[in-house]
């Protein structure tokens, strides 16, 4: 049985910003991906020309350095600048 990365399991804390979208910390680096994509999908901000990109609103622009529209390869990148 493979053994589960217990860097992906260990509680992270996040940020102000971040917390405004996926609630309180401390949490996994997994929960936090599963808080963005429930908001994500909660918000419609998927955008529905390209679906690997995503529209930000006034709060995930914050997460996002500003910028309103991210792939979600890049998210994983900058999301990881609000957990220590």
């Amino acid at each position: 049985m493979a053994k589960a990365n217990s860097a992906f399991m260990k509680p992270m804390t996040l940020t102000a910003d971040l917390e405004a979208v996926v609630g309180e910390g401390p949490k996994a680096r997994s929960e936090v991906v599963k808080g963005l994509w429930a908001y994500i999908k909660k918000h419609g901000l998927q955008d529905q020309k390209n679906k690997r990109n995503i529209n930000a609103d006034d709060k995930l622009k914050k997460v996002f350095g500003g910028k309103d529209t991210v792939s979600m390869f890049e998210m994983t990148k900058l999301v990881s600048k609000h957990l220590s």
